[in-house]
């Protein structure tokens, strides 16, 4: 379970970036965009995302270079915990000219996104070029009104399932008094159990639409509750004595030495059992 614990910090801190920052008004002679999805800009509020109908994105790119770009497609997606949980790709081909700004406008089918997402996301409109690279693009928080079984439903209770094992399992062997005697030991006994705390309160305030889980937010908690874990893994009683191995018998203590001005023991006393004699006795009463 450490293992696992380390691989999940080791996708956050490298696999997530900065999103919901808008790069609409990026400076320069830049490719950036503005969009609105139902008459709702994108990147000052957060953009509400119903499955039971479609949305109607329209797009304006802003081409500040001297060089015509082609656009392909627009994608919308959204990501936690640097997994991406829907993705939409609109083939919307059309070139921006330089030093000039083109407005394009579509509708999206999100009939399929109640059974990927549900609650607030990081969410991104980005712009393809005929090589599928992203040429700009502008983020937000998507508020996905998707089901709790959906992908990201059911990763949340996975992962609130392994955390209940892993927390399971070190109480277990500390009732038992089986954790290692080593204090460190013990407290990375107790670290999956923190990272599985962390990631089962930033999922769920996710799917409770209290804060989507960016960086800024996901972080502080993964890392706060894997160092509660690891203190209460630290201050864990040490095992009991008699559940420790055996140590090694003490030697016995070596013979006394003989003093070479010490007399010899003494030998009992010779007998010869041929010079011994039978002595009896008369009793009374004539008997032998």
């Amino acid at each position: 379970m450490s293992s696992v614990g380390l691989l999940l910090l080791c996708g956050i801190f490298l696999g997530v970036g900065p999103v919901g920052v808008p790069m609409a008004h990026a400076a320069g002679d830049a490719v950036t965009i503005d969009a609105t999805v139902d008459g709702t800009p994108v990147g000052e509020d957060e953009l509400l995302l119903d499955p039971s109908g479609s949305s109607r994105i329209s797009m304006t790119v802003h081409n500040g270079t001297d060089t015509v770009r082609h656009v392909k497609a627009i994608r919308l997606s959204g990501t936690a915990l640097a997994l991406t949980f829907f993705s939409y790709d609109t083939t919307v081909p059309f070139d921006v000219p330089a030093k000039q700004s083109v407005t394009r406008g579509f509708v999206l089918d999100l009939g399929q996104l109640g059974t990927q997402a549900t609650g607030l996301l990081p969410t991104e409109l980005e712009v393809l070029d005929t090589n599928r690279e992203v040429i700009a693009s502008i983020g937000t928080t998507g508020d996905v009104r998707g089901s709790v079984w959906s992908v990201y439903g059911v990763f949340g209770l996975a992962v609130f399932g392994l955390t209940v094992l892993a927390w399971a399992g070190a109480l277990f062997a500390l009732a038992r008094r089986r954790l290692p005697a080593n204090r460190w030991q013990r407290a990375m006994r107790f670290l999956p159990a923190g990272v599985g705390t962390g990631l089962v309160a930033v999922i769920s305030l996710s799917v409770l639409r209290v804060m989507a889980p960016s960086p800024a937010a996901e972080i502080p908690f993964i890392l706060g509750a894997a160092a509660v874990a690891l203190v209460l893994g630290y201050l864990t009683p040490h095992p009991a004595a008699d559940e420790l191995p055996p140590l090694d018998p003490p030697l016995s203590p070596p013979p006394p030495l003989s003093s070479p001005l010490s007399p010899p023991p003494l030998s009992p006393p010779f007998a010869d059992p041929e010079a011994t004699q039978r002595i009896t006795r008369p009793l009374p009463g004539g008997a032998a």
